[in-house]
Parts: structure tokens; sequence; C-alpha cells
């Protein structure tokens, strides 16, 4: 994939009625909207000369006027055949074609049962209880870089984002450097920000079957794993979007983070039953800690006093804010991933997609890592080119989506240490400062750090005292409260 926009293309090319196979007769052109003449056998392209500006909306808050209603009539829907629905798919209340097309949008698989296969009798198990183990320790030791004892790859039960039975993968880094602090071997849990729709983006693939193209950069970079291990942390590494890759869906991500935690408990309780689990994450790994420490209460109360403190920094929090930040610039294909990603658990949003969302969430699209579809934003596209109404950023429905996935007035259960760039302009300090005042105002001990610059030299500024922070917590010290 060289370019997503020359994708698109391609399918209105594909599309078209010249495409069509040799003994079928084309369907006439639609009539042709007033603007650019047709070329023979394509339709017209709509006028476009009267707009403001690509990204400038009009006065009905419609960035591109009238782009969906012409999308939808040159490109028809892909061909997508209703099958049987993947194992604990629920299908309540959708229509056939919805349903279908959410199957449609799932991950491919990898080849690995372990990441593919849906345990028959998963209502049976309880959450975070354990699937399969897997000893992965050859192939991990390379990627961690620092001698470890044993690297295990867990599969457990956890939930999805609606309360129904799902499996996550997570791996167990045990170091050999010894424990030499209080009480048992503690656990950093290293919320990765995976940032990807396909299921070998994970660590825990690349954990499994080494080094490949599709392994992160910010697998290893900032060096969390490495530093905790030579601390002598244990490091759990959750693969937190679950078996759907639902990038960006905190539920899902909160309760596979949680229910590993579970998971390593029970695998050696008399190694890890005593220990103290503190979180990690930032930007991407940031809405996987978020969705978790506001989960502990109501789902997993028994780790409420097992989990010692979360650190969330470059915090994507509220994404209302981040449909002003990130649509129609250089991050907007990240947000549409994310979108439609949390649409594999919400189809909500994947009902809204036009056909030309559909062709494309139904490609290889689907798979894509984060260091690939992170490129395709130097098109500024602005969402509007792939939902079936106008202005979809200010619509009930992504009011909806926002309300849901900020969590609003859920109450930490843990010490929290959020930090933010103050230059950010992708995520903005405001959602980290809101998400601060609000856990403040919930009796949450709390820190908030201001740290210089956007989001790269802002992750690396703010990570020592972040590090420093969390590697208190572990030694057993009480959180500061600076509310």
């Amino acid at each position: 994939m060289k370019c997503l926009w020359a994708f698109f293309f391609a399918l209105l090319l594909v599309c078209s009625p010249m495409a069509g196979q040799a003994a079928a007769q084309p369907p006439p052109d639609p009539p042709a909207p007033p603007g650019l003449p047709a070329l023979p056998g394509l339709p017209a392209l709509p006028d476009l000369s009267g707009l403001p500006g690509l990204l400038s909306p009009d006065a009905n808050g419609s960035i591109l006027p009238g782009l969906q209603e012409w999308i939808d009539r040159v490109v028809p829907p892909p061909p997508i055949a209703p099958t049987t629905p993947a194992p604990m798919l629920s299908t309540t209340g959708l229509t056939p074609a919805l349903a279908a097309l959410r199957q449609a949008v799932l991950p491919s698989p990898v080849g690995d049962p372990i990441f593919d296969a849906w345990p028959a009798d998963l209502e049976a198990f309880g959450e975070g209880q354990l699937l399969e183990v897997r000893d992965v320790t050859p192939s991990a030791a390379p990627l961690v870089l620092v001698p470890i004892r044993q690297a295990l790859l867990l599969k457990f039960r956890t939930t999805d984002a609606h309360g129904l039975p799902s499996y996550a993968t997570a791996t167990l880094v045990v170091p050999t450097t010894v424990w030499q602090g209080p009480g048992s071997r503690p656990v950093l849990v290293n919320n990765l920000p995976i940032n990807a729709l396909g299921r070998d983006c994970t660590p825990g693939y690349s954990f499994a079957h080494g080094l490949s193209n599709k392994t992160a950069l910010t697998d290893f970079i900032p060096p969390t794993t490495q530093l905790a291990a030579l601390r002598g942390y244990a490091v759990l590494i959750p693969d937190h979007e679950g078996p759907w890759m639902a990038y960006a869906e905190p539920y899902v991500a909160g309760h596979a983070i949680l229910d590993a935690i579970r998971a390593v408990r029970e695998l050696r309780p008399e190694e890890f039953g005593d220990s103290r689990f503190a979180m990690a994450g930032y930007s991407g790994g940031a809405i996987a800690t978020h969705g978790a420490v506001k989960l502990i209460g109501s789902y997993a109360p028994e780790l409420a006093g097992v989990i010692v403190g979360a650190s969330l920094g470059g915090v994507p929090a509220d994404f209302e804010i981040l449909a002003r930040s990130m649509n129609g610039n250089l991050a907007s294909a990240v947000f549409m991933a994310a979108t439609f990603a949390v649409g594999r658990e919400r189809p909500e949003i994947l009902a809204r997609m036009n056909n030309l969302a559909q062709w494309a969430a139904t490609s290889p699209l689907k798979d894509l890592c984060g260091s690939s579809f992170g490129i395709v934003g130097v098109l500024m596209l602005p969402i509007d080119v792939a939902a079936n109404f106008a202005d979809p950023l200010h619509s009930g429905l992504a009011a909806e989506i926002y309300r849901v996935t900020r969590m609003e007035g859920m109450r930490s259960a843990t010490p929290l240490y959020i930090y933010n760039g103050e230059q950010e302009f992708w995520i903005p300090a405001e959602g980290a400062r809101n998400l601060y005042h609000e856990q403040c105002g919930l009796g949450v001990r709390s820190v908030y750090r201001s740290v210089l610059g956007e989001h790269v030299i802002a992750g690396g500024l703010g990570y020592p005292e972040a590090m420093g922070w969390l590697d208190q917590r572990l030694h057993g010290v009480p959180a500061p409260d600076e509310c």
C-alpha cells in the first residue's frame, strides 16, 4: 500500500461500470451531478469549486457537503454475503446486512490457535481464568534484550465491551535479576501503545514468533520492559485490544488488563499471589490504562489493594477533544483507524460507514499495523470521506460514543500519575488535566505534571519522573497526593 488515497480511487475504478465482468451488462451510469464533465465510462465529479476549503465546514457544519451522497451513488456496497457469526459475536439488534458487515471487518486469522481459536466452553470459565499457557522464552528472550528467566504467553478469559465472554493474551516476563526489595517480586504491567488492527501486530505475537516487519518500535522505546526487568520486577505485557483488535475501546482494554493480572496471580500464587502490581501506559497505552483504572472497582474489586498505582502519559482520555485535534490533518489516519476499530465492538459505528469505507474496512486494510496506517496521515483526509451522513463528528452517534468512552465519573481505585505535553497539538493537555481534576474530585490520590513539548518530546521528557513514581509504588511507598 503506497497510498490510501490511491487505493480509494482504485476502488472507484473497480466499482465503476467499466469494471463489471465481461459477460454481464454494466448498469447505466448514475445521473451526473453538476460539476466537471464525466470521462467516457466514468461518472462526473461533483462541483467542488464553491467550497470554502476542504477543511472548512459549510453553514450546516459539513466539511465536504454532498460528498457522502456522491460516494454512495458512485460506489456500490461491497459484496458481503451473510455468514455464520464468529463465536460469541452477538447479533442482537443488528440487521442481517449489518451483522454480515461486522463479521467481515473483523481481523483475519494469523494461523496460531492461541491468538485465533475461540474456546468452545468459554462461558464456563471465570474472568481471568487461564485457558492456555505457552513457554515462549526462546523467541522472546532476544527481544527483551536483558537476561530473563522465562517468558510465558498466557491466554485467559475476559469480557468484551458489552459484558459477553471473550478472551485475551498477555506475556509474562520473569527476569533473572533477584528481587532485593520488600515482599514478593512486584509486577509492572506495561500497557504498550499497540495502535493496530491486525492480530499479528501485537507484542504477544512478536514474543511468540520473533521479530518481524509487524513488530512495533514502541515495543522497545521507551525501554520500560527492560528497565523494569533490570530492577528485578516481573513484567506483564497485555495484548489489550482483545481478539477483535478493538483499538482505542477502553472497556475491552480495561477488562483485558485486569484479567491478565488475575491470570498471573492464578498461574503462580506462590510467587505473585502477594505481589504489588503497577501499570504504565503512554498514548494508546494510556487509553488502555485509563480503561483499566476506572474498571477496577466494578469489574475486579479484589485487585483494589493489589494495584498500587498507574502512570498515564499523553492521555487520549476524551475522544471529543481528539475529534477536534486529529481530524483532517497528519493524525487523521490514526483517528480513522481508531474509530473503525471501536466499531468492531460497537457496530452502530459500522452502520454509518459509506460504501467506500465498507470496501476499505473489509479489505486487507483491516489488518494493518500502526506503522503502516500512520503514514497515510500525510493525505490529511477528514473522517467525512468514510461516513454516510454529513458532519459525523457532531452527530448524536458521536456524542454517545464520546460519552461512553470518556467513562466520566468513574473513580480510579488506584493512585494516578498523569502527565502530558503542554504543547501537544494532537492529544491536547486539556484531556489529561480534565482527567486529573475529575479524579481529584472523586478523592483519588493523584499527581499531574505538565511537560514541555509535543507528543514525542513530552513522552521522553516526562518518562523518567513517571518511572520513578512507579518505582516508589512498587517498593511499597505510599502515593503522594497533590490534589
